[in-house]
């Protein structure tokens, strides 16, 4: 399915514990006067009492992101502006088909079909003998990119074959989907999504559709919210507005107080740890959508101890900058003359000899993935150089 995004995740929650107590041991996830490790997002799952996806919290310990925004309104309000908010659209969503009210797509013998009716949007595909029809219950995918749609058939959870690409405002073949048509028509429609790659699509594009380990996406919220992140706020809210300030806050953990490897897997739960990547035995350029993974392969990772992290340039509660120009400044905190020469950081950097603009236009090129028709940024910071094969 469609799996870009920016940056998902920004704030840890850990239930009834201080901030101390949620870090990640150094032991951890840092080897000893060294460069932070990534652990894989299995891993994180069984150590940490809260992770994103882990879905252990029960539905009742939620508050709704309504009660965050009563004292966070403008972090809430921004947020619903972001592309992790909208992750995921219901059917009934003008959004649903980026403002169509019909698309159409041919791979003969079959003929696809994705129709707004009423207050559904139904997909479709024929060949010439019959046709079936189910309804699209959610639409994966920011928009920026694309959607994939999903759709329930007793009981299972199916991704469509066909998915809507914002680059050719029309249909193609979904990514990872083998082009050769299928010899039912029902697998036309669409694959099988197996229980637990359903419960991670899920578990990234929307908010608590895994709650006390019981999997019910109808029970989702569409996109990532506050408490897909900052995990159930109920004991959050109630300490706060009775006063027991100090126990709310430990109800909360700010991700600040990770240490920088914890921080990138945080993000990475949904966009793919370094060990992530490794468990998947994936190279080449379709490593490009995993950032976090693109990340710590960067000598700017390992050269300042991993201090460079997600949030070092992404404010997870804003909307995902496309101004190139703004991250000069980010860089150039460590890659200037002045600042590559000074005592006391305990790494040395190096000031660029080419210039001070447009350091990620150089450093972190943007990558066509076959099939995907979309440039993603490639967070390996490098020197890239013209002709030289794509870095593993």
């Amino acid at each position: 399915m469609m799996r870009a995004a920016g940056c998902l995740i920004a704030v840890i929650w850990l239930a009834a514990s201080s901030a101390e107590e949620g870090r990640v041991p150094l032991t951890q996830s840092q080897q000893a006067g060294g460069t932070p490790i990534s652990l894989s997002t299995l891993d994180r799952l069984e150590d940490m009492a809260w992770w994103p996806t882990k879905g252990a919290a029960s539905r009742n310990e939620y508050a709704g992101t309504a009660e965050c925004a009563k004292c966070h309104f403008a972090t809430a309000a921004s947020q619903r502006l972001t592309e992790m908010a909208r992750a995921s659209t219901r059917s009934m969503d003008a959004e649903t088909l980026d403002g169509h009210k019909r698309l159409t797509f041919q791979q003969l013998p079959y003929r696809y079909e994705i129709l707004r009716s009423g207050d559904q949007v139904l997909g479709s595909v024929r060949d010439e003998r019959s046709s079936i029809s189910r309804p699209l219950l959610f639409a994966f995918g920011k928009g920026v990119v694309g959607h994939t749609y999903i759709y329930k058939v007793a009981g299972n959870w199916f991704e469509s074959r066909v998915s809507y690409y914002a680059e050719l405002g029309d249909l193609d073949l979904t990514t990872g989907h083998a082009h050769l048509p299928p010899a039912e028509l029902e697998r036309a429609l669409g694959r099988l999504l197996e229980p637990e790659e359903a419960q991670r699509c899920f578990g990234c594009h929307t908010t608590v559709s895994t709650t006390a380990h019981h999997f019910d996406p109808e029970q989702s919220i569409a996109g990532v919210t506050c408490e897909a992140c900052h995990g159930p706020g109920l004991k959050h809210v109630q300490a706060m507005k009775t006063g027991h300030i100090d126990q709310g806050k430990k109800s909360i953990l700010n991700p600040r107080s990770l240490d920088a490897a914890s921080s990138v897997d945080f993000c990475g739960a949904c966009h793919r740890t370094f060990g992530d990547v490794v468990q998947m035995n994936v190279n080449g350029v379709a490593t490009v959508r995993f950032q976090p993974f693109r990340l710590e392969e960067s000598r700017c990772w390992g050269r300042t101890n991993g201090q460079l992290t997600c949030v070092t340039c992404h404010n997870p509660h804003e909307p995902l900058i496309h101004d190139i120009a703004s991250y000069d400044q980010i860089c150039l905190r460590c890659h200037s003359q002045s600042s590559s020469s000074s005592a006391g950081k305990g790494h040395r950097t190096v000031a660029c000899s080419v210039g001070k603009a447009d350091c990620v236009g150089c450093h972190m090129p943007k990558v066509q993935i076959p099939g995907m028709h979309h440039a993603f940024t490639d967070h390996w910071i490098r020197i890239a150089k013209n002709g030289v094969p794509y870095p593993n």
